[in-house]
């Protein structure tokens, strides 16, 4: 599910902008299970471009939240073998949403699900 609020602009590298979505698409995709819900929301407010992808997913344990955008970090070892993954991807968007003078911050409840939401300023010339 998508829902656009507003459609801002934002300067950097496409690439690499790409690149944190396709990780929290796959992080949402690899922890939510089947019949589950992943929704993309796109907002502006405050000079800043918003950008939240929510799942209804197996969530993180909040002893782990202060560590799940450290590299190599996984919550369940086991899971983590089972999707292939390798602890990487939310500490690759982190550093690329710093190097764009943005913040991502997490919202994660343990059989709730999470909501990843990425903040980049906005470019005033658009």
């Amino acid at each position: 599910k998508v829902r656009v609020d507003a459609a801002p602009t934002v300067r950097g590298d496409p690439d690499r902008l790409k690149q944190v979505l396709i990780n929290l698409a796959a992080n949402a995709l690899a922890f939510t299970p089947d019949g589950g819900q992943i929704e993309f929301q796109v907002g502006q407010s405050d000079g800043r471009a918003r950008l939240a992808v929510a799942d209804t997913g197996s969530g993180i344990a909040p002893e782990l939240l202060p560590r799940v955008m450290d590299r190599f970090a996984r919550g369940d070892p086991s899971r983590a073998r089972r999707t292939g993954g390798a602890g990487l991807g939310l500490a690759i968007a982190h550093d690329i949403v710093q190097a764009h003078g943005g913040t991502i911050t997490l919202d994660s409840e343990v059989g709730r699900g999470t909501t990843v939401t990425v903040e980049l300023p906005v470019w005033p010339e658009h």
